[in-house]
């Protein structure tokens, strides 16, 4: 199927969500890079043997 010029338009917009938009506002509200320095010395690394830890970023915003 052919895809018009409208379709086209349309594809390139779509409405944010609530998740989208609350995600994009903590970014610029939240000092990322501050909270990650602060707590980078503390946090166990990998290359241990057992489980893995979660990268800390990901860590930091699953808490918050």
């Amino acid at each position: 199927m052919q895809v018009t010029f409208g379709d086209a338009e349309y594809n390139g917009k779509r409405k944010q969500t609530r998740r989208e938009m609350f995600l994009a506002e903590m970014d610029q509200v939240v000092p990322w890079k501050g909270l990650l320095a602060l707590i980078e010395p503390h946090y166990p690394t990998s290359g241990q043997p057992g489980r893995q830890p979660y990268r800390l970023e990901t860590m930091l915003r699953i808490h918050f």
